[in-house]
């Protein structure tokens, strides 16, 4: 089973180094240099919870297309980690999270997705 994980893995790495080797003429065309740039908003309807208690993280999109999935991500030591908590945004351009942490302390929350990053929200779970 390791050994699959390991293909797996290797797999992602070369299907990557194959994209970032595309010749520049069949790269996607960059968008105009006054093209608006894709934001997201997020806000936590708490600033703190208790370990496993449910909050939400809404927010909204701006300048990218409907349905664009948005994941929530937590600061862990000096990387952001994507978490398993994704969904799209709706035809008004926001969405509406469920959230539930169970790292107690100081969690540094933010959500990605259309080439945007939201600014960083802080929920704080207790014991």
């Amino acid at each position: 089973m390791k050994h699959l994980k390991h293909v797996s893995a290797l797999s992602g790495a070369t299907a990557l180094l194959v994209l970032s080797t595309v010749p520049a003429a069949a790269a996607p065309t960059p968008p105009a240099p006054d093209a608006p740039r894709p934001t997201l908003t997020a806000k936590a309807s708490v600033s703190s919870v208790r370990v496993a208690e449910e909050f939400r993280i809404t927010g909204e999109s701006h300048d990218m297309p409907t349905g664009t999935r948005v994941t929530l991500q937590q600061k862990q030591g000096a990387q952001w980690v994507s978490l398993p908590a994704s969904v799209n945004t709706t035809p008004r351009g926001t969405y509406n999270m469920r959230v539930v942490l169970g790292l107690e302390g100081r969690n540094a929350l933010r959500m990605t997705g259309g080439e945007a990053i939201s600014p960083v929200v802080q929920v704080t779970v207790l014991p």
